[in-house]
């Protein structure tokens, strides 16, 4: 295939032709009449498992971002049959997969820093928690005086 079609996603993340395989399925979307005589939806598989474009950390994640749409091989499925005509299906169903590669190659977010609440805050707090159990305090019985 020509070097047009190779899907770079991110530094860590590309998407060779030779991975994808496309085959077209009758639709239950749109149509008219046409809708039992054409295969427009397109079924798009796409094989992370082996495929030479992603890093580790990125198809494992990619997998896992796919839920049901994955099997047990790691071979991604996606159907799109959204439109009438099969171009705008394969397309819809590319730039799903790409998205889905997309969010997967992202970085992981930096570490949480710890935080501690200022002395004023904590006295605060302890202060009207107090506050709080002398209303409630109040609230019980009168007492036979």
């Amino acid at each position: 295939m020509a070097n047009e079609d190779i899907i770079a996603v991110s530094a860590e993340a590309v998407i060779h032709p030779d991975d994808l395989e496309e085959s077209f399925i009758r639709s239950s979307g749109p149509g008219g009449q046409n809708v039992n005589k054409v295969a427009t939806a397109v079924q798009l598989r796409f094989n992370a498992a082996l495929a030479t474009g992603l890093s580790e950390r990125v198809r494992d994640r990619v997998i896992r971002f796919a839920g049901q749409r994955a099997t047990k091989d790691g071979v991604i499925v996606i159907e799109a049959g959204r439109f009438r005509t099969q171009e705008q299906n394969r397309a819809d169903a590319r730039s799903r997969l790409v998205a889905l590669v997309a969010k997967a190659a992202e970085p992981p977010p930096p570490p949480r820093k710890k935080t501690k609440p200022s002395k004023g805050a904590i006295e605060r707090r302890l202060k009207s928690k107090a506050g709080r159990s002398t209303v409630k305090k109040l609230r019980g019985r009168v007492g036979e005086e």
